[in-house]
Formats: C-alpha cells, sequence, structure tokens
C-alpha cells in the first residue's frame, strides 16, 4: 500500500514543519528532556517496525494485489515513522530558518512553511517513485520481497538498539 504509507510520511513531514513553524522548534531543540522523551519515543517506534517485520515479513503473491492491511494503517504507520523521527526534526530544524529573509515581506514562519510544502512537494515525487518501483519489483520476486522486508527488520531492529545505546551513553556522560 504504497500510496497511503507516503501520505503518512509526508503528513509527518507537515507536522515537523508546522512546530517549527509555530516556534516550538527552539522550545524543544533546546529542552534536554522533551528531546530525550522525542528520541526515546521514535526509537521504540523503530524497534517496534523492525520486531514486526522480522515476525511478519511482507511477502507479496505474484501478480496479486495485497490488501490484507487497511489504508488508515498505512497512512499511520508513514506518520509514526517520519514525525517521531528526532533526526528528521532536527535536520528541519537546523535547515529550514537559515533559509528565511527576515527582510523579506512574508514573515518568518509563513517562509518556513513554504519551505516544508516544497520538501513535503519533493519528497512525494521521489517516495511515489521509489514506492510503485520497488512494489512492481518485489511482486514479481516473493523471494526478493522476503530477503528485502527480513533485511528492513533487521536494519531498523539495529538502528533501534544503536539509537538506544547512543541514549543510555548520553545520559552516563551528562550524569
Amino acid at each position: 500500500m504504497v500510496l497511503p504509507a507516503v501520505f503518512g510520511l509526508l503528513v509527518g513531514y507537515l507536522i515537523i514543519t508546522t512546530i517549527i513553524a509555530v516556534g516550538i522548534g527552539a522550545f524543544v531543540s533546546q529542552n534536554k528532556i522533551v528531546m530525550t522523551i522525542i528520541s526515546a519515543l521514535g526509537t521504540a517506534y523503530l524497534l517496534w517496525l523492525g520486531i514486526n517485520m522480522l515476525l511478519h515479513p511482507s511477502v507479496p503473491q505474484v501478480g496479486k494485489e495485497q490488501d490484507s492491511d487497511s489504508w488508515s494503517r498505512w497512512a499511520i504507520v508513514g506518520v509514526g515513522v517520519s514525525g517521531l523521527n528526532p533526526k528528521g526534526f532536527l535536520l528541519f530544524f537546523a535547515l529550514l530558518p537559515q533559509f528565511t529573509d527576515p527582510a523579506a515581506s512574508w514573515p518568518i514562519p509563513a517562509q518556513i512553511m513554504a519551505l516544508g510544502i516544497v520538501h513535503v512537494l519533493s519528497c512525494s515525487v521521489i517516495y511515489l517513485l521509489v514506492g510503485y518501483c520497488s512494489k512492481a519489483v518485489l511482486q514479481a520476486s516473493p523471494c526478493a520481497a522476503r530477503i528485502v522486508s527480513r533485511f528492513s527488520g533487521v536494519s531498523m531492529t539495529a538502528i533501534a538498539l544503536l539509537l538506544a545505546a547512543e541514549q543510555v551513553m548520553r545520559l552516563h556522560i551528562t550524569n
């Protein structure tokens, strides 16, 4: 279900853009407790996704549409993947404000929203192309789909464990 997953990813990016535009971004990025909570939630969510992918690898049938999951479920997963990504938040926080102009006729929040929307539109093109092309390839080869699914599950689980270790080490260093 490419379209709902991409839709969810893009909604997550719009949420992050809105948070940055309304000024909450500065508060969140400077508040270590809030950033730690966001990082922990993102790490836990990534770990949950990785383990579920390992336990239940996606293996489409050759020439058959996969309709086992609902549109809303895939959209919610997409929002979680991009909206709970603390690194995505920090990237937006670091990049969007530096491309604004305080002397421009638009207010800074409107400029940040415009930049975020441009990012979302460009991501939509790339994500849809990659999603539909990979869907076609993986549906043609269930074996390849199983391998990609398991590799993705292992990768997500490993990244989540590395992020958790990084967070624990950061807590020990600051204490």
